[in-house]
């Protein structure tokens, strides 16, 4: 099972790769891993994606916690939430093809943000089924190269992952 794990850390050199080396230290194989500034300073958000049992990502939330510049851990797996992944992909635009390029584009609500004579670039956001959804409608016209982002992950409603944004590792 897919679990979505929150952990805010301070934003100081080499707290990824401790985070990281845990993972592998531990065995766990990311599945996807992002990490990013939040309202706070000095605070940063990762969004990590593992496949395991509850069991294992408990005995990993604890070890994340005594990791020294980690301040909060969430697992979001069961809570409401809402997860978004980017992707931008170069498709081969063809005039045979371009006019089903853009119509498939506009049914996935993507936008296309570069063109060329032989190529779009296309984003898209969304939920993963969503993204592959898309790449499985573009892969017979082409592409050409692809990139996603990874999914950033919140939870729903009004509580924050920590008190007033203060990063005081008090959960609301």
């Amino acid at each position: 099972m897919y679990h979505t794990i929150v952990a805010l850390v301070e934003d100081k050199p080499g707290v990824l790769n401790r985070v990281a080396s845990l993972f592998r230290r531990r065995a766990f194989n990311i599945e996807s891993l992002t990490v990013g500034h939040t309202e706070s300073p000095g605070v940063s958000r990762m969004t990590i994606v593992v496949d395991s049992d509850d069991q294992n990502v408990e005995r990993l939330t604890s070890y994340l916690y005594k990791l020294v510049n980690v301040i909060q851990v969430e697992d979001l797996t069961v809570l409401p939430k809402v997860t978004r992944d980017l992707a931008m992909i170069k498709v081969s635009a063809t005039a045979e093809n371009r006019t089903h390029i853009m119509q498939t584009v506009d049914v996935f609500r993507a936008r296309i943000v570069d063109v060329t004579n032989s190529s779009f670039i296309i984003e898209i956001t969304g939920d993963e089924d969503k993204i592959e959804g898309f790449v499985d409608v573009l892969r017979p016209l082409g592409i050409i190269e692809m990139v996603r982002t990874g999914i950033v992950a919140m939870a729903r409603g009004t509580s924050p992952l920590y008190v007033n944004g203060n990063g005081n590792g008090v959960h609301a």
